[in-house]
């Protein structure tokens, strides 16, 4: 297939990133975003984490009684606003029907491929590119603070396991080796799972870094121009209408993370996405010896302390509740509380920068990376709390796919054609998707 005229839709870490590939592989490429430059919204402050050995749905066996029990909890990693809707109570029903065993280990696998396949890709460009963004390659200490926990971590070293994916299984003694800083929190900890191949690094720097790349090989970007709906002919997208006027191409990409079904959906798409809210705190370190220096992932309160150079990124905590970008003081506590535990007197709270995003989740956990029902949209989207760590595989993915070659990873199962019942047999048939019988 030769040179095409592709619009991507988002200058987040997905789109900017797509962007750059398809520039690579020799197409002409515009962004359009709302935004006045990149990686504003949910790419802006995330946990900082390039985590595939954490790549895990969150629909997951026993996660329901978890849920209720979390309900009462002062730190709870799961909120769920009280005001109920359609879309809210159908994304819920969905991922609870995730949450048997063997749907997690379809996810799980499927998750991990992606996510290792990408930190490679990571590897590959920063080699190519020198593109600096305050990256660690110094791996992720999954901390719990109960037997309970090291026990329930069986099902995933399993996974870990069949995938080939490095890993290391911690006493208290051996965490607080890999992590110095948590010496005064050692009675807090009854072990750890250390993923030695996971990489921390800035994502917002990372992104504004690569969009200057992407602009130096030819790519367009649009800011400040509002989205407004996707225009459909004879089965194809023809246009999409912008606050700047109508902008055409051979092909688009779809990558605009929780805003994504709204576009998709006047042309039949039901992407399953829903906004889950996530916040982040960013803290001046002022004690270098208590400070991490990689990523903590604090199971306990699903909590990510990362070390972004002489800063602490905190983040965590999922939040269902629409749209709603309002800062609540009780969350800032959590992450507070949680760092504190563990790190205490290593940052200067007071200098804190509180925010929140929202991340685009599937009821299973896997991102929707590749063909659309509508021959030339294209979607890379759906990522949840894991864009920054699969943002540079699913581009890869992607515009080998868009390019008419085949993915260098299993792809198949990665788009929308997973949510098609089986009267869709074409678009699964396209996919490489079994048809039911």
């Amino acid at each position: 297939m030769g040179q095409m005229k592709i619009v991507v839709l988002g200058a987040g870490v997905i789109g900017v990133t797509s962007a750059w590939y398809l520039a690579r592989a020799g197409h002409e490429v515009t962004v359009i975003d709302r935004q006045p430059a990149p990686a504003l919204e949910t790419s802006f402050a995330n946990a900082g984490e390039i985590s595939p050995g954490y790549a895990s749905p969150w629909a997951a066996p026993g996660v329901p009684i978890k849920a209720l029990k979390w309900m009462f909890q002062e730190h709870a990693p799961l909120i769920i606003q009280p005001r109920m809707d359609w879309t809210k109570l159908s994304w819920m029903a969905r991922m609870l029907m995730n949450c048997t065993a063997s749907a997690y280990a379809v996810n799980k696998s499927r998750m991990v491929r992606l996510a290792e396949y990408s930190r490679d890709c990571l590897i590959d460009l920063r080699a190519e590119t020198g593109i600096s963004y305050d990256e660690r390659t110094q791996g992720t200490l999954q901390l719990f603070r109960t037997e309970k926990q090291v026990a329930a971590a069986a099902k995933d070293i399993a996974v870990l396991q069949a995938d080939g994916v490095p890993f290391e299984v911690l006493d208290a003694s051996a965490c607080v080796k890999a992590e110095p800083g948590l010496l005064g929190a050692w009675d807090k900890i009854a072990g750890g799972l250390r993923l030695p191949g996971d990489e921390t690094g800035d994502c917002f720097k990372f992104t504004q870094s690569l969009s200057r790349m992407a602009e130096a090989l030819g790519v367009t970007f649009r800011y400040g121009v509002g989205i407004d709906r996707l225009e459909a002919d004879r089965g194809r997208i023809v246009a999409v209408h912008t606050s700047e006027g109508r902008v055409t191409a051979d092909s688009f990409v779809l990558a605009l993370g929780s805003y994504s079904p709204m576009l998709a959906a006047p042309l039949g798409i039901r992407l399953p996405v829903y906004p889950v809210k996530g916040y982040s705190i960013t803290v001046p370190i002022v004690e270098e010896a208590l400070a991490p220096v990689s990523t903590v992932m604090d199971e306990t309160h699903k909590i990510a302390i990362t070390r972004l150079g002489n800063r602490i990124r905190v983040g965590g905590m999922a939040e269902l509740a629409g749209f709603d970008m309002s800062l609540k003081p009780k969350r800032q506590a959590t992450l507070t509380h949680s760092v504190e535990d563990l790190f205490g007197g290593a940052a200067d709270q007071s200098q804190a920068a509180f925010w929140c995003g929202l991340r685009p989740m599937t009821p299973d956990g896997t991102p929707v990376v590749g063909r659309s029902p509508i021959q030339n949209l294209f979607l890379n989207t759906g990522h949840g709390t894991l864009g920054w760590t699969m943002a540079a595989g699913s581009a890869r993915v992607l515009t080998d796919l868009m390019s008419g070659k085949r993915a260098e990873i299993e792809s198949a199962d990665l788009g929308y054609a997973r949510y098609l019942k089986e009267g869709h047999k074409g678009m699964r048939q396209a996919a490489g998707m079994p048809v039911p019988a």
